[in-house]
């Protein structure tokens, strides 16, 4: 008999906070991610931020991963026009100001992190909606 384990919107949740940790970890306008301490020569042992730089390497690898298997090429560039012309209409309705290149890298590193997550989950999401079952998601009990 095979069992396949249904996501709730916990865990949903989950995978987009886990993506928007590892996308503002590796930069973030604020100068305190990885990228900025990578260029501090006195910041640290560079041991360390080799380490650090491999555990971040791993979270993308996973991350993309699962997003290219679930989505697929055409399915990513949908996700991301589907942001884009919404990031577009927050910014017509003046929600988000357009000359200000913090909010706009902050608003880009959501959407990179909303289509991660999005990756992560779509499988899950498919098969709510279609009934199909991705062949890597049985399990044999």
């Amino acid at each position: 008999m095979t069992t396949v384990k249904e996501i709730s919107w916990a865990g949903i949740g989950v995978r987009f906070l886990v993506a928007l940790l590892l996308v503002f970890a590796t930069y973030n306008p604020e100068g305190y991610s990885y990228i900025d301490w990578l260029s501090m020569k006195e910041a640290g042992p560079l041991a360390l931020k080799a380490l650090v730089g491999v555990i971040l390497v791993i979270g993308w690898t996973i991350y993309l991963r699962a997003t290219l298997r679930s989505l697929g090429g055409f399915g990513m560039l949908l996700v991301i026009a589907l942001m884009a012309t919404l990031l577009w209409l927050l910014i017509t309705w003046k929600v988000i100001p357009y000359d200000s290149i913090r909010a706009t890298t902050y608003m880009v590193e959501v959407v990179i992190s909303a289509l991660l997550a999005v990756g992560m989950v779509w499988s899950h999401i498919r098969r709510r909606l279609t009934g199909q079952v991705d062949v890597d998601e049985i399990e044999e009990g």
